[in-house]
């Protein structure tokens, strides 16, 4: 019976996904992603995929009839009531998987990254809440780095989450990555245990 439920969150790109990581292979614990059933609920022939393409057109679709990710973050990342209409097709789908997810799973610990945890009002699928934080300026730059962004354009995805310093202050557990990467590691180390 599963009886501890980590909540893993933070703000984009602070660190969240080399936790998950270090969970799973250091600790053998199951992760479920957010982020990939997110995904799911946009595969081709999705409904949810369809309405998309019936809110803003074809020009939202690839050739192949999937989904254009970046058109849609254009869309979304600068108009606030649309990304709040995708979240409220999409939220209730990732919603329902965990759920599912974490019914069938027979591991005692199960680690739930969801980036949205607070925005989408799902810390009720959790037992403890992790936040990842980092300082602004680092964020900003990883952000930029990783997902090839404009300045402007990180600040627009980093803006529309809640602030790192709301997350940290509703956490039972805060991770500071603002550091080295074998500093994370043993606040991760100290949580699974003390918490445990």
């Amino acid at each position: 019976m599963t009886n501890r439920l980590i909540g893993l969150t933070g703000g984009i790109a602070t660190g969240k996904t080399t936790v998950a990581n270090y969970l799973a292979n250091v600790y053998s614990l199951p992760i479920l992603d957010a982020d990939i059933y997110a995904r799911d609920a946009v595969s081709l022939g999705s409904p949810i995929l369809d309405a998309i393409a019936q809110r803003y057109g074809k020009k939202i679709l690839l050739p192949d009839g999937s989904l254009n990710r970046s058109q849609l973050g254009e869309i979304i990342f600068s108009h606030p009531a649309e990304r709040q209409w995708l979240d409220s097709i999409i939220h209730p789908y990732v919603r329902d998987r965990f759920l599912k997810a974490v019914a069938e799973s027979s591991t005692s610990t199960i680690v739930l990254v969801i980036p949205l945890l607070f925005e989408a009002q799902m810390t009720n699928l959790v037992t403890e809440i992790w936040v990842v934080i980092c300082s602004e300026s680092q964020q900003l730059q990883r952000l930029i780095e990783r997902n090839q962004l404009t300045p402007e354009q990180a600040k627009a995805r980093i803006n529309s989450q809640l602030s790192l310093a709301e997350k940290a202050a509703r956490a039972d557990v805060l991770l500071d990555n603002s550091s080295t990467l074998a500093k994370l590691l043993k606040q991760v180390d100290t949580a699974v245990i003390r918490n445990s």
